[in-house]
């Protein structure tokens, strides 16, 4: 089958490349070897370039590991490159328009306005919010660390937050490191159970999961078998598995009974749970009150259901429980991610083929030694809510009250790289727009003006994917969750454009022109500020200072994966040594007693604290529940610039329901609904289908660009930010991980023409 009949998950279509829109060549064209970074998938891609302009992307056939898959998002991407929207120059927000600037005055008065600011009232009065898609490139999220860190503040936010923060404050707690992530033994697995996860759309998370639905078919037809567990019947689900509905924001349970089955059968691994890990008596007496019989009432899940995905699990030689974004974004999603985890490692699954596995990385014992060095292990709390921080940063949803209340430390000039917290962070209509507004300084480094930037002081124009070199970023080189582990350095494909600047270097000057020292390392501070003063040197016949390549080189080299000159030698990628298994367990958990932590005491009281919270899930059983939702043409919320993408029907996002909850409400298909939650409202058109199951009602998040003229594309659409109906501030905030409730939102819906609508 030719690679591109396996584009999204989509249907076989014999394809030939020469029939892809926009392919065009000429003889002046070459093509060179890239990956994409809109996904952790990182998929190997053909560029076919002429001059500086990218007329064509294809999938790279002899990739090591994508061998030719990619999604539509990463083929069409050169176009969002290209987009005349593009920022080329920096801009200065003067009165009640932009102004174009030079960098020399964007630098020195950013620089003096933060200067003047740590002077008056120390570090934390900066901050950064550190957005997609420039967290899949290596050095940036390092440097916007570094750089915060050399001013002295504490006060970066993420959006992890909003999506994965949960198994960072879970691990930490189990395996004594945030970045100890196991993930599924994709290729070798005879049972998966995916929660909350729709690969053939998102292609996974925390999980190197390229050309998913034929990996999960794979499972299924060497005899195992797949469970989607998830309150619609997902993409994934109509191409393999056995779909499992679940009410939306009762996964917790779903485990407990789960947990709660395994050990009523006793089938653990007494020996491995001897040896490595502690707590288990504990756990015994955590999941001892939820039977399948008990938790069904608000799961929806039968106990004949459940017992099945437990007799799947527990029959197979290799299994692995896996949830993601779904659970993440509920309100018990920490919870929810110790319990998985405790259920692989007392079942044997932990640290085996076929079950779960813990990566290197590219940095051998990196958990052991960032936590002796206590990096990304801060104890520190918010100075609004008191919330731990996680990995090092702050929850997003803190961001607006950090800003908008007095007192020492309150937030009052942010630096917000490659994102835009406008609409992906909850109540972003409400009190974040205010906070924005009363920042004394708000800088945007971005390649679009989008909402967020159009409130900032300055925006600073910074390169596409396709215009910086990298190596893998930070997930994998740090984390190594790669079920098929390689390594892959790329290039940048054309130059920058106008005044345009790689982000690396960006952020180096500014850390100049601010007077931080990187880091807060006065040695490192200086070697960088030395080299960067180097400029060009005659004998050499180049400027030799810092550039991204020559950093990127220096990591390679730390990495230990060798020279740039090395890597370019294997443009389609270098494996790496395959998992062996049963080298995690006793040698690389890093708990002060290095056994596994199957009860966290912190964890276990909260588990012990969800009985009134459960007869409140019986209480409202009633009541629609709002699940975010993935779309094929979209991602997050910078991909509506495109107009291939938002053409036609797909100019704005849809309610999804189940036509017997439309039928009460008296909702017809097409027609305007009003979304209500405790926070705020939306009007959307609704979409029936029976793929929602009753109770839950779905909206894709990341629209809502109505007022970005930044964006001609988007601007144009109509749909409406979903994260309007979730609520900010430390109150309505999961304590473990900070993160913002986007799953399991309680909401009315309403024909707009009704009585009730305002």
């Amino acid at each position: 089958m030719h690679a591109f009949a396996r584009v999204a998950g989509t249907s076989p279509t014999p394809l030939s490349p020469r029939a892809c829109p926009g392919r065009v060549s000429s003889v002046s064209s070459r093509t060179q070897l890239t990956f994409c970074r809109i996904c952790e998938a990182t998929c190997g891609l053909t560029a076919t370039i002429d001059g500086d302009r990218i007329i064509a992307l294809g999938p790279d056939q002899d990739h090591v590991v994508t061998k030719g898959y990619s999604c539509i998002k990463g083929l069409r991407y050169h176009e969002i490159h290209h987009s005349p929207d593009r920022l080329r120059t920096p801009l200065k927000h003067v009165g009640s328009r932009f102004e174009q600037i030079s960098w020399e005055q964007a630098l020195a008065e950013i620089g003096s306005k933060v200067r003047q600011l740590v002077d008056d009232h120390g570090g934390d009065s900066v901050a950064a919010y550190l957005g997609n898609p420039i967290s899949f490139s290596l050095l940036p999220p390092i440097l916007i660390s570094g750089f915060l860190q050399g001013l002295g503040s504490r006060n970066l936010f993420q959006t992890g937050s909003q999506d994965c923060n949960n198994k960072f404050a879970a691990a930490q707690r189990v395996y004594g490191f945030p970045f100890i992530q196991p993930f599924p033994d994709i290729d070798r697995t005879r049972c998966l159970i995916m929660i909350g996860s729709n690969p053939a759309v998102s292609r996974s998370s925390f999980m190197q999961l390229p050309d998913p639905v034929r990996r999960l078919r794979a499972i299924e037809e060497r005899g195992g078998k797949v469970f989607l567990v998830n309150p619609r019947r997902t993409e994934t689900a109509k191409q393999l598995g056995t779909q499992v509905f679940i009410r939306p924001d009762t996964d917790i349970y779903l485990l407990l009974s789960f947990l709660n089955e395994v050990l009523r059968r006793e089938r653990i691994s007494h020996e491995r749970v001897r040896r490595y890990m502690k707590g288990l008596e504990t756990l015994r007496q955590v999941a001892e009150p939820w039977p399948p019989e008990r938790t069904a009432a608000v799961t929806g899940v039968p106990p004949a259901t459940l017992r099945s995905m437990v007799d799947a699990y527990l029959e197979a030689d290799g299994a692995a429980l896996f949830s993601s974004t779904g659970v993440n974004q509920g309100s018990h999603g920490t919870l929810a991610f110790w319990i998985q985890e405790s259920i692989n490692a007392i079942t044997g699954n932990l640290d085996r083929l076929g079950g779960t596995l813990v990566g290197h990385g590219y940095i051998r014992d990196f958990p052991r030694h960032a936590r002796k060095g206590g990096h990304t292990m801060r104890k520190d709390r918010s100075r609004i809510g008191q919330l731990p921080s996680v990995a090092d940063t702050f929850p997003a949803g803190l961001m607006a009250d950090e800003i908008l209340t007095p007192g020492e430390g309150q937030v009052r000039a942010l630096f917000c790289l490659a994102g835009n917290p406008l609409l992906t962070v909850p109540n972003s209509n409400g009190k974040l727009a205010r906070a924005l507004e009363a920042l004394e300084l708000l800088v945007v480094i971005d390649i679009f003006r989008n909402e967020t930037a159009n409130q900032a002081h300055y925006i600073l124009p910074g390169t596409s994917a396709f215009q910086r070199a990298d190596l893998p970023f930070v997930f994998q080189s740090l984390m190594g969750v790669q079920p098929i582990p390689y390594v892959q350095y790329t290039d940048a494909l054309v130059p920058a454009e106008g005044e345009q600047r790689d982000e690396t270097m960006i952020l180096l000057q500014l850390a100049r022109a601010c007077g931080s020292r990187l880091f807060g390392s006065r040695a490192v501070s200086g070697a960088i500020g030395a080299w960067m003063g180097l400029g060009r040197v005659p004998w050499l016949g180049d400027h030799v200072g810092p550039t991204p390549e020559r950093l990127l080189a220096l990591m390679a080299r730390a990495f230990r994966m060798g020279s740039l000159r090395s890597l370019r030698k294997q443009p389609h990628g270098r494996l790496l040594a395959p998992h062996e298994g049963e080298d995690f367990l006793g040698k690389r958990v890093v708990t002060d007693d290095g056994l596994v932590d199957l009860a966290p005491e912190e964890l276990v009281d909260a588990a012990r604290a969800l009985e009134p919270i459960f007869v409140q899930e019986l209480q409202r059983r009633d009541e629609l529940k709002l699940i975010s939702k993935r779309e094929q043409l979209s991602h997050n919320s910078w991909l509506h610039n495109h107009p291939r993408f938002v053409a036609g029907r797909r100019s704005t996002n849809y309610l999804y329901m189940n036509p017997m909850d439309a039928a009460r409400a008296g909702i017809e298909s097409g027609a305007m609904v009003e979304v209500r939650s405790s926070a705020g409202a939306v009007r959307v058109p609704a979409q029936l289908t029976e793929d929602m199951m009753p109770g839950a009602v779905a909206l894709p998040h990341g629209w809502g660009h109505q007022d970005a003229d930044g964006l001609r594309v988007a601007s144009k659409t109509s749909g409406a930010n979903v994260n309007v109906l979730a609520a900010d501030g430390p109150e309505s905030l999961e304590y473990f991980s900070g993160m913002a409730q986007l799953n399991g939102i309680v909401v009315q819906v309403i024909p707009v023409h009704s009585k009730g609508s305002l």
